[in-house]
């Protein structure tokens, strides 16, 4: 599959790595239709039991009361604009992650249910939280609790430099944010992600990458079926996500470790 601009070294490194797969099923050449997009979400349901699918966006002034994520929950209908990476990477995460996304879905149309026209104006805290980690967030999945405290630590020379062997055998990073994958097309310095931790047993480490993501799914499903584990954005650690080993370049050199306008210390308590 290709657009205008678009380049194969675009989608390289391992932060595509469970996307590639999925454009693979789509026709080369050309942007997917709505139906090619069903067709690979083919058995996809919403929380509701709704098949899900990609639709054109709706026009002004249709329904503009009815909320695009209450939409998705009680009709299945994904809007997704033809040719805009935003939303095809939406789409592909809602067939990497279905799990997950229909929890998040759920969640969003619960409040909005609970919050009415006060919600759908101001998004509250909590659903702040559920809209950063769906477009920008990053499933840490590992073995080792001193992965989540040095994250937590903002200890990013330590690490992703000092102890990157151990990291390789004890954590996986899994993107899951589409906006987040539409940026690292073309990464800048200062992209920043939320986390979610999830711990995981040493046998993680030996599935197949397929089966990893599938646990992963299921994992953060899980944690979002509870709402005190999203109170607030605050509730997700911020990660530099260029600092990921692979990610980015740069991360072969111990001295991009040391640009400090990008790998932040802890700031200090007020």
């Amino acid at each position: 599959m290709a657009d205008e601009g678009l380049s194969a070294a675009r989608l390289e490194g391992p932060i595509f790595e469970h996307v590639r797969p999925l454009l693979a099923r789509l026709p080369a050449g050309r942007w997917p239709t709505h139906a090619e997009l069903d067709a690979l979400a083919e058995g996809i349901v919403t929380s509701r039991g709704v098949p899900l699918r990609f639709v054109a966006p709706r026009g002004p002034g249709i329904d503009e009361r009815r909320h695009y994520e209450i939409r998705i929950a009680e009709t299945g209908e994904v809007e997704t604009r033809p040719g805009s990476w935003h939303d095809l990477f939406n789409a592909l995460q809602w067939i990497a992650f279905p799990q997950a996304k229909a929890r998040i879905n759920a969640q969003h149309a619960a409040l909005l249910a609970e919050g009415g026209d006060r919600e759908a104006k101001n998004r509250s805290p909590e659903r702040d939280a559920l809209t950063l980690f769906d477009e920008g967030g990053v499933i840490v999945a590992a073995s080792a609790p001193e992965v989540f405290r040095s994250i937590a630590a903002f200890e990013w020379k330590r690490l992703f430099w000092d102890q990157r062997e151990e990291l390789a055998r004890s954590a996986r990073f899994i993107p899951f944010g589409h906006a987040l994958l539409e940026q690292a097309m073309d990464p800048y310095i200062g992209m920043v992600g939320k986390t979610v931790f999830v711990p995981v047993s040493d046998f993680f480490f030996m599935l197949a990458p397929e089966s990893q993501r599938e646990e992963a799914d299921r994992l953060l499903a899980a944690h979002f079926g509870d709402r005190k584990r999203f109170a607030s954005p605050k509730a997700m650690a911020p990660m530099p996500v260029l600092g990921v080993p692979g990610w980015h370049p740069r991360t072969a050199s111990e001295d991009f470790y040391g640009l400090a306008s990008y790998f932040h210390s802890k700031p200090r308590a007020v």
